[in-house]
């Protein structure tokens, strides 16, 4: 992709753009830095995004100070998605904890396993090491899954009248076994069927939850 469409908010009127050209910019830019990304590592140049994007730098530099911030502003975007895709919601909507905890590692992976997701986690697996702030990128990311479904657990807990002393701890058990999960589908290349999916987050967690009292 090296030419912004004519219809591209890039192309609008001189003068201070309307809040909603302002986000309109941003999604572009983000939307046009993953693409520079995935097709050239993580190495490429912000001068690189720069061009393809068609911004001036003042404009890309007012907005993403460095290219650590515009790739953690990507993987925020996808957060949000996520987020507003399978939102855990009020505890109270599920009849009980494991189906609360099932919707949401079911539609997690899912979400996960959708092309622009897997070329990001493909990036940040293979190039964290030359690169520790893709690492910290996404260790932001799992820092918020955990927030979320620690959160979940505690107040399943309470209408449960089930006592959980380290909700935080069980949010991270969970977290890092669908983290597992997923990196060995990544490295497989290679569809995985719903109904495997499904029946490993089932199983995980009825190993998960038999031992609640312990929690």
């Amino acid at each position: 992709m090296n030419q912004v469409p004519q219809t591209s908010a890039f192309r609008r009127q001189r003068g201070r753009p309307s809040v909603e050209d302002a986000a309109t910019i941003d999604d572009e830019i983000l939307d046009i830095a993953l693409q520079q990304f995935v097709r050239h590592g993580y190495g490429v140049s912000m001068a690189q995004i720069v061009k393809v994007a068609g911004v001036s730098k003042t404009t890309m530099y007012s907005r993403f100070s460095s290219k650590a911030d515009l790739f953690g502003a990507i993987m925020r975007k996808q957060i949000t998605r996520v987020d507003e895709t399978m939102p855990l919601g009020s505890p109270k909507r599920y009849h009980d904890l494991e189906k609360g905890l099932r919707n949401y590692a079911n539609r997690t992976l899912e979400v996960s396993l959708e092309l622009e997701f897997l070329e990001v986690n493909r990036l940040i697996y293979s190039e964290a090491r030359r690169f520790p702030e893709l690492g910290i990128a996404a260790a932001e990311r799992t820092r918020v899954g955990i927030a979320q479904l620690s959160e979940f657990i505690r107040c399943r807990a309470e209408i449960d009248e089930i006592p959980c002393s380290d909700p935080d701890s069980v949010a991270e058990v969970l977290i890092l076994l669908m983290r597992g999960w997923y990196i060995n589908a990544m490295l497989t290349h290679a569809a995985v069927p719903m109904r495997v999916r499904e029946d490993w987050v089932a199983r995980s967690l009825r190993i998960l939850i038999s031992s609640r009292a312990e929690w």
